[in-house]
């Protein structure tokens, strides 16, 4: 029944929100493609000092010596809870919507330039490590990043709508406070799956893929 519930609600934000979503899409996917090209304007010594620690790593990966699973599991879902509360309360504050595009766009640029920097040192074997060890996760956290982002923005502009619109219309935020925080929680379900797959699948087929 709370599934079917949510599923309603899903989809009559995305069907009234639609021009948000594709707004911050588009602004997530500029900052993937900003992310590719900050990799071609790094010096040769940036490059040579990142490609250096990357083998290093990938060397302590290949040897078994990573951190443990659950310890991962762990960092990835709070760093990940984290970014989607500071999103999640920036559209409350209002003032703060400004803020919600410019954590996705950088989002969007940390997953550009990991790609593309493994991509351009790596050729063919860093497509493959990107595959392996930064597209599971992000085939959930991104459209958790994206739904939260739009989620985020259009209560923000509900709030602003509704206060300059207070003296004509009753407005009671209960209601859409409440459904405010069901989004979270599905979205701080979003961040646990993607940990889970960052914790105990990716590390397993990079290991695969070095190996």
């Amino acid at each position: 029944m709370r599934k079917k519930l949510s599923s309603i609600l899903i989809g009559q934000h995305l069907q009234a929100n639609a021009s948000i979503y594709l707004f911050v899409m588009v602004l997530f996917f500029m900052g993937v493609v900003f992310g590719a090209i900050v990799v071609n304007s790094l010096s040769l010594t940036q490059k040579e000092d990142l490609a250096y620690y990357l083998q290093q790593f990938f060397g302590q990966v290949s040897t078994g010596q990573i951190a443990d699973s659950e310890d991962l599991f762990q960092q990835s879902f709070i760093h990940n809870l984290k970014y989607l509360g500071c999103m999640w309360l920036f559209g409350i504050s209002i003032i703060g919507m400004p803020l919600i595009f410019i954590f996705l766009f950088m989002k969007g640029i940390v997953v550009g330039f990991s790609v593309g920097f493994l991509v351009q040192q790596m050729s063919w074997q860093g497509f493959f490590l990107a595959v392996a060890t930064v597209l599971p996760q992000n085939l959930i956290i991104i459209p958790t990043f994206i739904f939260i982002a739009s989620v985020s923005a259009a209560f923000s502009m509900q709030l602003i709508k509704k206060i300059f619109m207070k003296q004509t219309v009753p407005f009671h935020i209960g209601p859409y406070f409440m459904r405010y925080v069901l989004f979270f929680l599905i979205a701080a379900g979003g961040a646990a799956a993607a940990a889970g797959i960052e914790a105990y699948v990716s590390p397993v087929l990079m290991k695969m893929v070095i190996q």
